[in-house]
């Protein structure tokens, strides 16, 4: 229990900005981090949820409550899952050979391919936002981040990851066949629990894991391998996706 309460702490300080009590970093919890992802997608869920309510009390203007809205997740992860965006857009896009993919993963720079699909991605989640008609279920935005982090976090510990991926080594050769378990039986619960609670809006569980799952086969088949990268690539899509399905149904 120490150890899985020293890798959410981990997780918490490297996936979210979110201030925490305990600064620790234990080499040896590192593989249970993608253990307490879905965990922390919860946390972020309650703060999203709780950002809106707050939005509603006061009486927020829609398009400044749609851009808080729009703007919670990038921030409030420190805008890392959209520096995976970024990356991997400019590589999967450059229909380059492997090589040259993966080496523009690499590369520091932001190419054109990035900055257009990322106005795009955030024009549509602030026009998401925008047309909420006031009637859906605000619980939901507590499922969506969950979901996202429950399906990334199985798929980088299943799947090969690249060469250069933090998740390949010896990282890769403490992964435990619990942990696949465990991670699978978090995501049917975390399912299950939205339509049981949410009703019909737990369909934004399915939109966010078809979301991922499509931008990280995309990702994945053009680079050859899993990473942090292109996790963060397919989340961000991912939770567009949850947002539509939140307004839409």
């Amino acid at each position: 229990m120490k150890r899985f309460f020293s890798a959410f702490m981990m997780s918490m300080t490297m996936f979210s900005v979110i201030p925490c009590p305990f600064h620790m970093w234990d080499e040896e919890s590192r593989p249970l981090m993608t253990l307490c992802l879905p965990f922390v997608g919860t946390v972020i869920g309650a703060l999203w949820t709780l950002t809106a309510f707050i939005a509603d009390a006061i009486g927020l203007p829609v398009f400044l409550k749609a851009a808080l809205l729009c703007a919670f997740p990038f921030v409030i992860t420190g805008g890392m899952h959209m520096d995976g965006f970024l990356d991997v857009t400019d590589a999967v896009r450059s229909w380059r050979d492997v090589e040259e993919r993966r080496r523009i993963l690499k590369d520091p720079h932001v190419g054109s391919f990035a900055v257009i699909d990322t106005i795009l991605l955030i024009m549509v989640q602030f026009a998401a936002f925008c047309s909420l008609r006031g009637t859906e279920n605000i619980f939901t935005l507590m499922l969506i981040p969950t979901v996202s982090r429950c399906i990334a976090a199985f798929c980088v510990t299943v799947l090969p990851p690249l060469s250069t991926s933090e998740y390949s080594g010896s990282y890769r050769e403490r992964v435990k066949r619990s942990h696949v378990i465990f991670l699978a039986a978090v995501m049917a619960v975390t399912a299950v629990l939205g339509f049981v609670f949410l009703g019909r809006s737990g369909y934004a569980a399915l939109a966010v894991a078809a979301g991922y799952l499509l931008y990280m086969y995309r990702a994945y088949r053009s680079l050859g391998g899993m990473s942090g990268d292109i996790s963060g690539y397919a989340l961000t899509f991912a939770e567009l996706c949850g947002i539509i399905a939140y307004v839409v149904i």
